[in-house]
């Protein structure tokens, strides 16, 4: 991989008080950056949630990723585990090994993670830094009102089974990095903006509570997440593939590749989630309050085992399997 060219080198303190301490609180934050811990408010009757996700250099991104780019996807895949709960955003840490103290890196970076934290209403409130190979860890708390969170474990037989947004973008700009996929760049840079700057579907989640029976963030492929749910909820479930959502750029690709990328892609960070038939109408409406497009890709069935279908009814024999860090 190509390496990055320091500007100017920084001491650890330096580039902590430089690029990600700022003066300004959220309501829910009593103390931040600063202090050996940061103090939360959560408001009465509700219930902390917390998700922990890690970025490594050469396994979640790619060395020539622009540092605002990887600040941005950095807190996005976190608050997309908030959405996945139903969650509202309060704050987040940031865990970060460097190779060096390097100024224009640590500069951008903060510039893409700030700008998506504003977006949500959230601050940084600690963390640590140390030399190292190129690590981003992130940790994202929110609130959900106690006994509303979406889990994985609430899916029934009968449910429908929906997808935000639009799959296999992010999986096919891989592909384009490894030489296996040509693209314009006008395409080329759409398939890109989808894996580098991926949109948490916080709104989504929350306007969800109430109406999906059960929830999951697409980061490991749509089949190996759905999996998560058939397990903790005990169900099986059929998709039509011929109804997951796509972008026309990767419906112009071949079929073969098209079915990897929808169902074994990864790095979406799309919802994936269940309801019951009666609240098709209660979908439709959270969806449009959240200014996000919803489709419906399928059922949960009572018998165990998934089943992926054309759009004529049978079953396709080719197995997926979604992405395993000590397996892929």
């Amino acid at each position: 991989m190509a390496k990055r060219t320091a500007e100017r080198t920084a001491g650890e303190f330096e580039l902590i008080t430089r690029h990600f301490t700022r003066s300004r609180r959220s309501a829910a934050v009593d103390l931040g950056v600063g202090d050996d811990c940061a103090l939360l408010r959560v408001a009465p009757g509700m219930q902390l949630v917390v998700s922990s996700d890690m970025l490594v250099e050469g396994r979640h991104f790619l060395s020539t990723v622009a540092p605002d780019r990887l600040g941005h996807k950095a807190l996005a895949v976190n608050l997309s585990d908030l959405a996945a709960c139903g969650a509202e955003p309060l704050a987040f840490t940031l865990a970060l090994a460097l190779p060096r103290g390097d100024d224009h890196f640590a500069a951008g970076l903060a510039r893409g993670l700030f700008a998506q934290a504003d977006l949500h209403g959230i601050e940084l409130v600690g963390g640590d830094t140390t030399a190292g190979p190129l690590n981003i860890c992130i940790t994202a708390m929110g609130q959900v009102p106690v006994g509303q969170a979406l889990l994985r474990s609430g899916a029934r037989p009968g449910d429908d089974l929906w997808v935000s947004g639009t799959l296999g973008d992010a999986r096919l700009a891989l592909e384009v990095f490894r030489g296996t996929v040509v693209l314009d760049g006008q395409a080329f840079e759409q398939v890109r903006r989808a894996m580098e700057l991926p949109e948490p579907r916080v709104a989504l989640g929350q306007a969800l509570r109430g109406v999906a029976s059960s929830a999951i963030d697409l980061s490991d492929g749509l089949l190996g997440d759905l999996g998560h749910v058939l397990q903790a909820s005990c169900v099986g479930a059929s998709v039509r593939v011929d109804s997951i959502p796509r972008s026309a750029v990767l419906a112009s690709q071949a079929p073969d590749l098209q079915h990897t990328c929808l169902l074994a892609g990864g790095d979406d960070y799309e919802l994936l989630f269940s309801a019951a038939p009666a609240q098709r109408q209660a979908v439709a409406a959270a969806a449009q309050g959240a200014g996000v497009a919803v489709t419906r890709i399928g059922a949960l069935t009572a018998a165990r085992g998934l089943q992926v279908v054309d759009g004529h009814g049978a079953v396709l024999s080719q197995t997926w399997a979604g992405f395993d860090h000590f397996k892929s």
